[in-house]
């Protein structure tokens, strides 16, 4: 028997399991698992991305400065404090790596994002899962749970897979009062569909103790390049750029990130039209007995009866060439979580979830 054995947690890690996109046998699948922005990138990231191909000889910048700055343009921060990563994954990792480690505390919410616990177990840190109020952040029931030994808090808002967020108030009373150790990190992801948020910005603004990451993979369409960036302190940002790998962003995405930010005319037809058909596909799915909670984001958690209807339902999607999330792994099993896609598809899912529903009656 080896004797080679990795550090401790680690192999307590289930690997990451993205969004199936194929259906056996089907042509015409349409993939709904992985929050994707449907309409795909903007014309000026696509043809950023295909001239940078003309210098893929060229190593890309260390600093990520262009970029940066073209956050901060769009957003109104100081690009001193932003740090780019390979997706926001990576900056959560980094975090974990940067703060956590055996003994300390990492705590997530019961329905939060997969990568949280898979980020502290890889640090040798104690990932802490806290209850949520019907699948939305208990701040009280993180506070409670908070110790001598917590260092990171992790929280998206708006949450994937709920879709559900908590206002700019109750974060504020997570950040005031989790220990003066600890770091709140506020995943921003889908940020951009709520209409006039920032994500966490002005919080990150006012105080030492708060970080919020981002990424160009939802409603920038740019999953397939994997852009993430974080604004935290300069205390935080200085420790992460310390670590962070020194060509971990590609030139063509880079370039093509660039472009993206600077086209907020298309990111708020992105958010008009989400805006628009998941409100549609919400209401059209309640006619049919499957209610949803309300989502700020590109998804909606669709709730059955129980996990074998949920299970039944997907199985029948999946027939009908619709590839949907279950969310089982996020003890929601009784939950499907669907990206609302194109009008096309939006309908087309309706339409599935009303057959099965009828079928099963």
């Amino acid at each position: 028997m080896t004797k080679i054995t990795p550090q401790p947690g680690i192999l307590d890690i289930a690997p990451y399991v993205g969004g199936a996109s194929q259906v056996a046998g089907r042509t015409d699948a349409v993939k709904l698992s992985s929050n994707e922005n449907p309409f795909g990138p903007s014309e000026a990231a696509i043809e950023a991305f295909r001239r940078a191909g003309f210098d893929l000889h060229r190593y890309p910048p260390t600093d990520h400065a262009a970029l940066r700055g073209a956050i901060a343009d769009a957003h109104g921060l100081d690009a001193a404090r932003i740090i780019c990563g390979v997706g926001s994954d990576e900056i959560l990792h980094l975090l974990c790596q940067a703060y956590a480690g055996p003994g300390d505390e990492v705590i997530h919410t019961e329905h939060g994002f997969a990568i949280y616990r898979i980020g502290a177990l890889a640090a040798g840190a104690t990932p802490v899962e806290v209850a949520e109020n019907e699948r939305t952040t208990d701040v009280d029931a993180i506070l409670a749970a908070c110790g001598p030994a917590t260092r990171l808090v992790f929280i998206a808002n708006p949450n994937n897979p709920t879709g559900t967020m908590i206002g700019a108030e109750e974060v504020q009373r997570l950040a005031d009062g989790i220990p003066d150790t600890a770091l709140l990190v506020l995943d921003g992801a889908y940020a951009e569909y709520v209409e006039g948020f920032d994500g966490g910005a002005a919080l990150v603004d006012q105080r030492d103790n708060v970080v919020m990451t981002r990424t160009f993979s939802k409603i920038y369409g740019l999953g397939g390049l994997r852009v993430g960036w974080g604004y935290g302190p300069a205390h935080v940002i200085d420790v992460l750029n310390r670590i962070r790998g020194p060509f971990n962003l590609s030139g063509p995405a880079l370039a093509a990130a660039e472009a993206a930010v600077k086209d907020q005319a298309w990111v708020a037809k992105c958010r008009a039209d989400n805006r628009r058909l998941r409100a549609w596909l919400i209401d059209v799915l309640e006619g049919h007995g499957v209610p949803c909670d309300p989502s700020e984001a590109n998804f909606i958690l669709a709730r059955f009866t129980d996990a074998d209807e949920a299970e039944a339902c997907n199985a029948y999607l999946l027939s009908q060439g619709l590839i949907v999330r279950s969310v089982a792994g996020y003890n929601l099993p009784a939950c499907l979580r669907i990206t609302i896609g194109d009008e096309a598809s939006c309908r087309r899912v309706a339409h599935a979830i009303g057959q099965f529903k009828e079928g099963a009656r």
